[in-house]
């Protein structure tokens, strides 16, 4: 086993969990910030060295803690809301500053200003994904049933309406029906993005004619930067995609998590949907 401890901030989400379960099984033993707003109660059930619990905003908490601990290397697992972010954050001296220093007031200038921070301080942040590479979704079709002619014109659609609107970090995600665009992440997250989509279409029932089917096209950034708010998809996904009257979800091959593993596909295969993921 290492004596070097390795420092994980925990979000909300399975993602943290699976980190650390990985993380454990690798020997490497395990010091977690985790975010009192996100992250599930559970991950002190999962054998971490130390599990301490800090409030957004409090930066300097963090990096006192990683030194106290004795940690060099740390990671980001797990969605921090961004709505959450840039409203329920109270500031301690460190992070005030910071978020003072800031041009852009977006995701990725915060969190990569603290790693910038970290790095500093002498805690190199590393990427997310170091000990899931096996659950980043592979090229190719990845359920039984491959994309219609139908969605594949959506797909394409919405790739590049998606990577337009990643490259300003307002979302990743597009919600297509037959090459119109009916919904965009901002904000709100994937999750309630699918969700409108699917209202807005029941809310058109009877008086459109766009078909009811909607494919959803998740992205990675340009240059995504594989520290911090890689894409992920998880069983509950696929759920929304189903309540919504959502038959295709296209995805950036080794960009994207798929959290619950083959579970996922099953799931998708259950409800009729078609999971494809592309080179990015």
């Amino acid at each position: 086993m290492s004596s070097e401890k390795l420092g994980l901030i925990a979000g909300n989400g399975k993602f943290p969990l699976l980190v650390l379960d990985a993380a454990r099984a690798r020997g490497e033993q395990v010091v977690v910030a985790a975010i009192r707003e996100e992250a599930f109660p559970e991950i002190e059930q999962h054998g971490a060295a130390a599990v301490h619990w800090l409030s957004l905003g409090e930066l300097g908490k963090l990096i006192d803690t990683f030194k106290r601990e004795g940690v060099t290397r740390a990671l980001m697992a797990g969605q921090v809301k961004h709505k959450q972010i840039f409203s329920s954050i109270r500031p301690d001296w460190r992070m005030a500053k910071l978020l003072f220093s800031l041009r852009v007031r977006n995701t990725d200038a915060l969190i990569g200003a603290v790693a910038q921070v970290l790095a500093e301080e002498g805690i190199t942040l590393i990427d997310s994904t170091a000990y899931l590479e096996p659950l980043l979704a592979r090229p190719g079709v990845l359920t039984r049933r491959a994309p219609t002619p139908e969605e594949q014109r959506d797909i394409a659609y919405g790739r590049q309406v998606a990577r337009h609107l990643a490259q300003y970090d307002i979302g990743q995600t597009v919600v297509v029906a037959e090459a119109a665009c009916v919904a965009v992440e901002a904000m709100e997250g994937t999750d309630i993005t699918i969700q409108r989509a699917g209202e807005i279409m029941a809310s058109l029932a009877g008086t459109s004619t766009l078909a009811r089917s909607l494919t959803v096209v998740k992205v990675a950034k340009p240059g995504q930067d594989m520290r911090f708010d890689v894409p992920v998809i998880g069983t509950n996904t696929i759920e929304t995609l189903h309540r919504a009257g959502a038959t295709c979800l296209a995805l950036d091959a080794g960009k994207c998590l798929l959290l619950d593993g083959d579970a996922i596909l099953h799931a998708a295969d259950d409800a009729g949907i078609t999971i494809v993921a592309d080179a990015a």
